[in-house]
């Protein structure tokens, strides 16, 4: 059956006429999901006995606990949900069962949830073990918002820091399924919904098309995966680049306005040699200049290697080490952009950038 979470107002009130019930039951559906996170009808006090025998022979209200939790010795935790593709033509075999991985990242000040969009993901980039689990399916809107629900339900009852910042960064590309992440962020950040500021939620995307959708229906931020500015060489490691090339990627940003609190940032994971050279610094300068932005330097995890030796591409890259990445973060912020190296968290449990690459993608 159809779940109920991830329904934009506008939906649920066509759901509450559709049971019989009056338009306004669906502001109440609303508070119900969004405010009060109930995980059964029967706790819907305010609405019929009848209503609520109606709606639960037509829907559910789409909750399920994660299956499983890996811990790091950073305090970083990992969750394994199970999904389903009922909605999706990528399989008709109901018996068929699905799993994808959220990331839960405590610090001094914040906890950020990085949230998956898709099971597997279908970009391909070499560098990224996630790629090698192929793809599977788009998540729906209700599937994206129970990880964040059930991981924050989580937090307090094992009293941790309650999630403050969401990041759209964990398995898939989010505009490769626009249509159910901007629903998910609708219900985020609409007053009838979650309430969160559009500048605690980051989504992430390779560079596609459909960003410019995002870009004008959503205020949330934006982070690009970029990782080279050259188009040839960074087509080596993005297919993405053939499609929607980086110089596209940048000209479209250059359109809108980045100038208050709405941000864009890029993605830059460091290789020795390949990436992190003055060539490309000059680059990238060259090519962001007159766009306010960051910079993100992350650090590639060679560990990645023991994990899916299956992918051989992953051979051909070397982290950078820690002096090159402060010259170069040093570099372009003398030169206008503000860099950053981010602190790698969650190696040791597998949940660190492009690691999420679980072990239990299907089953029967």
């Amino acid at each position: 059956m159809e779940a109920l979470l991830g329904k934009t107002l506008s939906e649920l009130q066509e759901v509450a006429l559709s049971v019989g019930l009056q338009k306004f039951a669906g502001k109440q559906l609303a508070e119900w999901l969004y405010v009060r996170r109930v995980r059964s009808f029967e706790e819907m006090t305010n609405i019929s006995l009848k209503g609520r025998e109606a709606l639960k022979a037509n829907y559910t209200i789409g909750r399920h606990a994660p299956v499983r939790e890996a811990i790091s010795q950073d305090g970083t935790r990992k969750y394994l949900f199970e999904v389903s593709f009922h909605h999706s033509a990528t399989s008709n075999q109901p018996s068929e069962r699905f799993f994808i991985e959220t990331v839960y990242i405590p610090e001094e000040d914040r906890a950020t949830l990085c949230v998956s969009t898709q099971a597997g993901c279908k970009m391909g980039c070499r560098f990224c073990m996630t790629g090698t689990l192929g793809f599977h399916g788009h998540l729906s809107a209700a599937e994206i918002l129970n990880q964040v629900f059930e991981i924050d339900d989580i937090a307090v009852r094992h009293q941790l820091s309650a999630l403050s910042n969401l990041v759209y960064m964990g398995e898939g590309e989010p505009m490769d399924n626009i249509d159910e992440v901007l629903r998910s962020l609708e219900v985020l950040t609409s007053s009838y919904g979650c309430a969160w500021s559009p500048k605690r939620i980051t989504v992430s995307t390779v560079g596609i098309p459909a960003m410019k959708r995002f870009i004008e229906e959503s205020e949330c931020r934006l982070a690009v995966s970029m990782h080279n500015p050259f188009p040839a060489e960074r087509a080596q490691i993005m297919p993405a680049e053939k499609i929607f090339s980086i110089a596209e990627v940048v000209k479209l940003l250059k359109n809108y306005d980045w100038s208050h609190q709405r941000r864009v940032s890029f993605e830059y994971i460091c290789w020795a040699g390949q990436n992190d050279t003055p060539r490309h610094a000059k680059e990238l300068i060259r090519l962001l200049r007159g766009l306010p932005c960051r910079i993100n330097l992350i650090r590639f995890h060679e560990g990645v290697e023991e994990v899916a030796t299956t992918n051989k591409e992953s051979r051909h890259f070397s982290a950078s080490n820690e002096k090159q990445m402060e010259w170069l973060r040093d570099y372009l912020t003398a030169n206008g952009i503000t860099t950053t190296i981010r602190r790698s968290r969650g190696e040791d449990i597998l949940a660190a950038c492009g690691m999420l690459v679980n072990s239990l993608t299907s089953e029967r």
